[in-house]
């Protein structure tokens, strides 16, 4: 199958996308995986990535796109596979119609993981990272720690990042409306998507995920 995974901040899409590649053995490719693949590897994609953002400018459509498509047409995902971040708004799905387009393929899905923005705030701002250890992470609501403010692990200082407050959480929901949101319509009109609820337990939503996509593939 060929996938993509859409919902807002604090959707949880990297979580499913991990579980869902998994079960559907086909490879999660993610917006974070790719730009961190090319610059590590010197590409010539990630060179022109890296300058954009060491001039603190947003990498162009193009070389985002650039990126996707060299992944995609890598052996792994000659069967197909999971998007996760992209594409992101209305240009980068125009251009992943036409990659897969020409090469007589085309998507099988566009998952919309849908979560009430409240929750989405609530989820993200309640996050606390150790730091001692960042892969450490607490939840004031739904992962507390025993001493509030110190990290069950080892004893480190939790503590709320700058990306993680409420002011911060809404204006990435401000900019998910107004940039990504449009392709759930682009999709829609192609009768692509497939909108579940976001909310419960992990293994709650990646089976009525996988319970939506079988719908789909029958």
């Amino acid at each position: 199958m060929r996938i993509v995974l859409v919902g807002p901040p604090g959707a949880g899409k990297g979580t499913q996308a991990a579980y869902l590649a998994k079960n559907l053995a086909i490879p999660h490719i993610s917006t974070g995986d790719l730009f961190r693949a090319n610059i590590s590897q010197g590409t010539p994609l990630g060179q022109k990535a890296q300058e954009y953002m060491r001039a603190g400018q947003l990498v162009p459509d193009e070389v985002t796109i650039g990126m996707a498509k060299d992944r995609m047409q890598q052996p792994d995902a000659a069967h197909g596979f999971l998007l996760d971040g992209f594409p992101r708004n209305l240009a980068q799905a125009e251009a992943l119609d036409q990659i897969l387009k020409a090469d007589g393929l085309k998507l099988d899905a566009v998952l919309d993981l849908e979560v009430p923005e409240d929750e989405v705030v609530k989820r993200i701002a309640g996050r606390r990272m150790c730091r001692k250890d960042s892969s450490h992470i607490f939840h004031v609501i739904y992962n507390p720690p025993a001493a509030e403010g110190v990290c069950d692990t080892c004893g480190g200082e939790l503590y709320q990042r700058e990306d993680d407050s409420e002011d911060t959480v809404r204006k990435r929901l401000e900019v998910y409306h107004s940039e990504t949101e449009p392709i759930i319509d682009y999709y829609k009109a192609q009768g692509l998507v497939v909108t579940i609820s976001a909310l419960g337990k992990v293994a709650e939503v990646t089976q009525r995920a996988m319970s939506a996509l079988e719908r789909e593939e029958s």
